[in-house]
Order: C-alpha cells, then structure tokens, then sequence
C-alpha cells in the first residue's frame, strides 16, 4: 500500500469531521467566531496539515526550508481580489516566519469568505503546484479537489478573528482527536430513548390528523401538479420566442460583422491611398525644396557677381570717365539679369500655388476618413444596445427557471411528506403517489431540458461578448490611425510654414533685385563726389553684424554704410541722411547716424 496515498486518505477523512463539525457547531453557537474557539483552531491546524502534505524542500543559506507561503502567494498571480489579503499579510508587524504569513493568509481569507474559490484556482494551476509541490502530494490529487469542494460549505459561517495580537509563528500545529471521539454507550442510550418518545408521539398524531391531512395533502398536491404543467407550456413558448430572437440576432450579428469587414477594408484602403499620396507629396516637396535652394544659391552668387561688378565700375569712375559708355552697357546686362530673374520667381510662386493646391486636397481626405470613423462608431455603440437586450432577455428566462425550481422543491417536499405519513395505506393511495412521482419525472426531464437551452444561450452570449470585444479593439486600431494621422497633419503644417517663410525670403530677394536699379543710379551720382579715402568692406569678409554681432542669413540681409563703408543689418542700418557726396538721403548705420547729428548741430552752416 502506497503510505502517500494512506495519508492522503486520512487527511481526507480529518478534513470532512473537522469541516462538519465546525459548521454543527458554529451553526448550534448562532454568533460570530472569534480566534479562541476550539473548533475553528482544529479546523486551522488540519487545513496547515493538509497544505504541508507531500511540500517540497528548498535549499537555502541557512539550510533547508518547508514553507507553504509559497504556494499561497501564486494566488495573488491567479486572482487580482487576493492582492489585498497578501499585502495586508505583508504589512503586520508581528509576522516574521513564511509560516506565520500562511496561517494569517487562511484566517484572512476565511474571514472575507473567499478561501474555497482561492483553493479552487490553486489547485487547477498543477503546472504552478509542481514546482512547490511532489507528484503525490494531497493538492496534486484528486482529494484536494473534495476538500476544496467541502470548503464551500464554510461561506455560512461569520468569522471576527484579530490576526494582528496572535503569536502565529510559534504556534505549534497538533491535531486534537479528542473532540471527534465520542461514548458509544450513552448515544446508544439517548438514541434508544428518543426513538421511543419520538414513535408515541408520532403515532398519536398520526390518530388525530390523519383524516385532515389525507384530504388536503390530495388537493393541495393536485393544484400543484396543474400549475406546474401550465407553468411549464408557458415556459416552453417563451423558451420558443427566445430561441427566435436569438436566431434573428445571430443573422443580425453576422450582417454587421461583415459590414464592419467590409467598412474596414475601405478604410485600410483608404489609409493605404493617403500614406501613398503623403508619400508623393514629400517627394514633391523635396524636390520643390531643392529647387528653391538652388536658385537662392544662383541669385545669391549673381548679387556678389553684382556687388564685384559695382567695384570696378566705382574704380574705374575714379580712375578714367571716359568708362561712362561701357558703364551704360554694364547697366543694360544687369537690366536684362533682373528680368530673368523676375521670371524665375514668377514660375517659383507657381510652384508654390500647386502645393498649397495639393494641401487643400489632403485635407479633404482627412475630413472623409473622419466621417467614417464616427460612422463606425455609430455601429459599434448599436451592436453594445443589441448585447444588452440580450442580457436582459436572459436575466428573465433564469428568473423564471428559478420560479420552475421553486415550484418543483415544494412538489419534491409534497411527495416526501406523503411518502412518510401513507406508506402503509392503501393501494390507491400508492397508484396515486407513484402517478404524481412520474409527473415529477417528466417535470425534471423538461427541467434539464431548459436547463441545457439555458447553457446554449450563455455560450451564445459569451460569442456576442467576444465580437462585442474584437470589434472595440479594432475601434482602438483605428483611434491609432487617427493619432498617426494627426500627427501627419501636423508635419504638413510645419512645412506649410516652412514654404511660407521661403516665399517671405523670396519676396525680399525680389524687392531687393527691384531696388538694385534704383542703387545704381545713386551710385553713379555718389561716384561723381567720391574721394579717394573712402574703402568699401567686401561681402566675402563680413558674416556677422559689425554693431549687435549676428550672424546673417536668407531673413536677416546685408547693407553698406554710405559712410564708412562697413556691412550691418536692417535692424542697425535702418537710416537715411544726406551726405556730401549724394544730396539725397541715403543709408547710414547707427553709429555714422549719431555722429552725422553731432556735426549738423555744431555746424549748422
């Protein structure tokens, strides 16, 4: 004989009496337990017996160790509703074996009527439990499952017990047998005696009420039998009607599950054609981008092909004036250079209409897949109505199933009585009680019949619960999209500003190519006073502002001082004055202006 299995046996049968006689008492003692009463500590001491059986050993530094707060800490994995009970376990401050943690973790969990369902989804975790756990042991068996199931039967009792003023690490766990012994001779003796009494009293009763019970135990279980009947052909028409709504459901299901396919292949479409058209579009910009740069570069270096070209003909106005001629024909050529570029920023500003153009038509898309979203949403929001109803049509069939059990307890309780009070009248009598006892035959058999329509119309709601569920993934799919098409609008955004700030550049290179004429014809009038002193700073040379020291840029633009030739920004140059060379005002930076001032108010002759 297997000696795991004899004890497995025992622990067993030491279970069941301390389980039965916990609840004989508890139910006799009509009050609250609390942690001193001696039943409720044998029920205890056997459980720890019961968890430690066939427990693995587990090496460690400081030797080995036999703990069952292992096991009991995969509940709070399995079931979230454990995690209070275990962080509460944790947290008392008298605690500080593994074995003090277990016992405080069964009276917690008994006290919130909870520890049969912990059990329960213990023990059908074997894969976890074999790692704590031998192969033989009593919660790997198949005896661990009817202790769990006995457990059940503990829900009744109301359990007030103070874990934190009980020393539960030295307590040492021994099963008491004398509670669940008992003297064989005077249970013999009362029995025999209340037997006695018992049949006297019984049988004068039955003298005096026997003609008044037959007739109405007859009558009363007759009306019985006709409202069961026809609360069982009203339960069968309605269980009809229900089968025909949830027929007519399950099409209606089917019929939206392939227009929510159908209306998410258009929008993969959809998204699909939009990506590709962003796509496009970047590349076209790019391109556009590149353009743009490569005619700034060229106009920038034909301003300082310009700029050079001043300085020669200012040399050559100083040197000889016989250059005037050839000075006019310079000016001819630079009269032709700014028509072409007038030109090119003409088909520029083009470019730039064909890609607001295109923007406008991404945005149009975007409204569109917009308005499919709330479409889908709609149906989403109608299928959740439709789930409800259901429920709520099942809520009302698993009343009237109740109604049904009700009726049939109270017939099975009839027949029980009539059994007991006339098994030895006539056989009349017997020919009607067994009539009635294939009546309830036939009843539980329409009983068992609801109750399997009852299983298929939960596993049909389970279906429809799980739809339900796909289809509000799918919603969180698509709310995804929406953010990665937000975010795609975004980027179109910044280069709308980005192309918006290179039209700016542009309109500036343009005025300044406009003002450039008007430049040189004050330069030839200048050219005529100028004196020999005077030194004009290169373009080349000069990357900052010589006042506020910032560097330049395609915003921030370049000018000569009239007056001491150096190179500043808008910002610092943005002054005219009349010099002595050029009668009309012309720009003068910050410095030259303030000194000018100073002369004109010292000398204003």
């Amino acid at each position: 004989i297997d000696p795991m299995a004899m004890e497995r046996a025992n622990l067993l049968n030491m279970a069941k009496l301390s389980i039965k006689g916990l609840i004989e008492s508890a139910l006799s003692f009509g009050r609250t337990l609390d942690s001193d009463y001696p039943p409720l500590q044998q029920f205890f001491v056997v459980m720890e017996h019961c968890l430690k059986h066939g427990l693995r050993v587990k090496k460690s530094f400081l030797g080995f160790n036999k703990s069952l707060w292992g096991p009991l800490e995969l509940v709070e994995k399995l079931c979230p509703e454990a995690a209070e009970i275990s962080a509460s376990v944790r947290d008392l401050p008298g605690l500080k074996t593994p074995l003090g943690r277990a016992r405080a973790w069964l009276r917690l969990a008994l006290m919130q009527k909870r520890l049969a369902d912990y059990l329960r989804l213990l023990i059908t975790r074997k894969d976890l439990l074999s790692d704590f756990y031998e192969n033989s042991a009593l919660m790997l068996e198949e005896e661990g499952a009817v202790i769990v199931g006995l457990l059940v039967g503990l829900n009744v009792i109301d359990a007030n017990l103070c874990v934190k003023g009980e020393d539960l690490d030295s307590q040492v766990g021994v099963i008491d047998f004398s509670m669940y012994l008992k003297n064989d001779i005077d249970d013999y003796r009362s029995e025999e005696r209340n037997s006695q009494i018992a049949s006297i009293l019984d049988q004068k009763n039955y003298v005096e009420e026997l003609n008044r019970q037959l007739n109405s135990t007859v009558h009363g279980l007759q009306g019985r039998v006709d409202s069961l009947e026809k609360s069982n052909s009203k339960l069968i028409e309605e269980l009809a009607i229900a089968k025909n709504n949830i027929i007519k459901l399950q099409e209606e299901n089917q019929q939206l599950r392939s227009e929510n396919s159908l209306i998410l292949l258009k929008a993969q479409q959809h998204l699909e054609v939009t990506q590709g058209d962003v796509s496009v579009e970047r590349d076209t910009y790019k391109q556009s981008r590149q353009g743009l740069d490569e005619m700034y570069n060229e106009a920038r270096r034909q301003l300082k092909e310009e700029c050079q070209l001043r300085q020669d003909v200012e040399n050559e106005l100083v040197v000889q004036v016989s250059m005037k001629q050839e000075m006019e024909l310079a000016m001819k050529l630079l009269e032709k250079d700014i028509h072409e570029k007038q030109d090119t920023l003409i088909g520029l500003r083009q470019q730039l209409d064909e890609v607001k153009a295109i923007n406008v038509e991404m945005y149009q898309k975007m409204q569109s897949s917009d308005e499919e979203m709330k479409k889908k949403n709609d149906m989403i929001s109608r299928l959740e109505e439709k789930t409800n109803q259901i429920t709520a049509t099942m809520k009302q069939l698993e009343q009237r199933l109740q109604e049904a059990e009700r009726h049939r307890s109270s017939a099975e309780e009839g027949t029980r009585r009539f059994k007991l009070d006339f098994a030895n009248k006539a056989d009349s009598l017997q020919r009607q009680i067994e009539h009635r006892e294939k009546q309830l035959q036939q009843l539980e058999t329409d009983l068992k019949i609801e109750r399997e329509w009852r299983q298929t119309l939960q596993n049909d709601l389970d279906r429809e619960r799980e739809t339900v569920a796909q289809l509000s993934t799918e919603a969180l799919q698509i709310n995804g999209l929406k953010k990665e098409f937000h975010h795609l609008q975004d980027e179109n955004i910044q280069l709308k500003t980005i192309c918006e700030d290179q039209e700016r550049a542009l309109e500036e290179l343009g005025s300044k190519l406009s003002e450039s004429k008007m430049k040189i014809e004050d330069i030839k009038e200048a050219n005529k006073a100028l004196q020999g002193g005077q030194v004009w700073l290169k373009d080349k040379e000069a990357s900052h502002c010589k006042l506020c020291e910032k560097e330049f840029s395609i915003s921030r633009r370049k000018h000569h001082c009239r007056n001491c030739g150096e190179i500043f920004c808008n910002s610092c140059s943005d002054n005219e004055l009349p010099l002595p060379a050029s009668p009309k005002p012309v720009r003068v930076c910050d410095t030259c202006h303030a000194l000018l001032l100073q002369r004109c108010s010292s000398n204003p002759t």
